[in-house]
């Protein structure tokens, strides 16, 4: 299909992305769902998984197998966009008073999913078609442990907003944790890629061009967007536009390494000064980027998607003890911490809760293993679901908790000692 061919179905189809996602938006709104899990669903619908299986042809006409990689960079720009804010976020939220509980809960909502993933999918290995040939074992059993570790930092922050908690201890520990989380089980995953290569090239690239990147970011990104910025109160044009070459440099660097745009976007936003016109000429570059090219990624992970796989039993039976697996190594783990570092019930609960959830971040994990070659569509299909699960149940779960072991809001206040609180707490 020639470029003059494939632009008006590029155009229709983002019409079609645009309205199905807003409509989504809409529809989950009224069960008490984000917009990021109306617009995952939405992209898995227009995928094989509902519209390929009511209607092949007209999924075909919609999206053409030549439009899959105008979709795939479209869907970038609006993942560079927003790991470019979460970034940003990330570095507000940091909070010494809570450090000591934050560390505790992210450290356990890490090693339990890590083990607990790498056991489940070294026990699949022969009897499921979850590997890739070619693919040391080893590796996807890590890649999986990584992608059940992930929590959706972004989508946390916006669930602690919207119901008024961001300024409250209890709040800003579930940023705190699920930020460095976040964290943590993005740089497990660079470590993942590397190792999938298996030859020492592409690893010394990456490490060595991590730290080039990092020492860069520092000593140069951070003090030209300083002084670019400056402290005014509002961004000039010029301004966004240095700000927004910054951000691209810094994806197509950390792309040519190995590590994948969104390391990039994720760092430069942590290295963002703190002044009005940063803040304005993030949230410029960001929200018409992500409303606009965000959904495009759902829509390409949602062709890759394909639900009918699960007809296949042992898929199915990996898939739900992946989701039982993610739910105990997160969920458990973090309640347990959280109360083992002196919070209550009612607070330790929550964060399981809030940490549990995968949404969007491990969507860009699985798309990155996916591009790499050390995902198939089985191992796709089977963690999507996974996130998908996890994510649903965050908002309905703190409704019910609402209502039944209510919290009221306090200041923070400097950690307890750690010890574990009453049961009844």
């Amino acid at each position: 299909m020639s470029a003059t061919a494939l632009a008006p179905r590029f155009f229709i189809a983002v019409v079609a992305i645009l309205l199905f996602c807003r409509l989504a938006a809409w529809a989950f709104a009224r069960l008490g769902q984000p917009p990021v899990v109306a617009e995952m669903v939405a992209g898995v619908l227009l995928g094989p998984s509902l519209l390929g299986a009511v209607s092949p042809r007209l999924e075909n006409e919609l999206f053409p197998p030549a439009l899959k990689p105008v979709l795939y960079v479209a869907g970038q720009i609006g993942l560079v966009a927003f790991m470019f804010q979460a970034g940003h976020e990330f570095r507000s939220h940091l909070n010494r008073a809570i450090a000591r509980t934050a560390a505790a809960v992210s450290t356990a909502g890490i090693l339990a999913p890590l083990a607990l993933g790498a056991l489940l999918t070294l026990g699949a290995h022969g009897r499921v078609g979850i590997f890739v040939p070619g693919v040391a074992p080893g590796v996807t059993a890590s890649f999986v442990a990584v992608a059940l570790a992930i929590t959706a930092f972004p989508m946390l922050a916006r669930i602690i907003t919207e119901r008024g908690l961001a300024g409250t201890r209890y709040g800003s520990l579930a940023l705190a944790s699920g930020a460095i989380d976040d964290v943590v089980a993005w740089c497990l995953l660079a470590g993942v890629l590397a190792a999938a290569t298996g030859k020492p090239k592409p690893i010394l690239l990456a490490v060595g061009g991590a730290v080039l990147f990092a020492l860069l970011v520092v000593y140069i990104a951070r003090p030209l967007l300083a002084r670019a910025l400056g402290t005014g109160g509002t961004a000039s044009d010029t301004q966004v536009l240095i700000v927004a070459a910054a951000l691209f440099a810094a994806a197509w660097f950390t792309d040519e390494i190995g590590l994948y745009s969104v390391f990039g976007a994720f760092c430069l936003g942590m290295a963002m000064p703190r002044s009005p016109a940063a803040e304005r000429a993030v949230t410029t570059i960001s929200t018409s980027n992500r409303i606009i090219f965000l959904p495009m990624f759902f829509v390409y992970s949602g062709l890759n998607t394909r639900f009918g796989l699960l007809a296949n039993r042992p898929l199915l039976v990996f898939s739900l003890l992946a989701v039982i697996v993610a739910v105990i190594g997160k969920f458990g783990a973090c309640w347990l911490a959280a109360r083992w570092a002196g919070q209550g019930q009612a607070t330790a609960i929550r964060l399981g809760a809030l940490m549990n959830a995968r949404g969007l971040m491990q969507l860009i994990a699985l798309n990155v293993g996916l591009q790499a070659g050390i995902v198939n569509s089985a191992l796709f299909t089977a963690l999507v679901l996974v996130a998908l699960v996890t994510t649903l149940m965050a908002s309905p779960a703190l409704t019910v908790l609402d209502r039944r072991m209510p919290i009221a809001p306090e200041p923070q206040t400097p950690d307890p000692e750690p010890e574990l609180a009453p049961a009844s707490g």
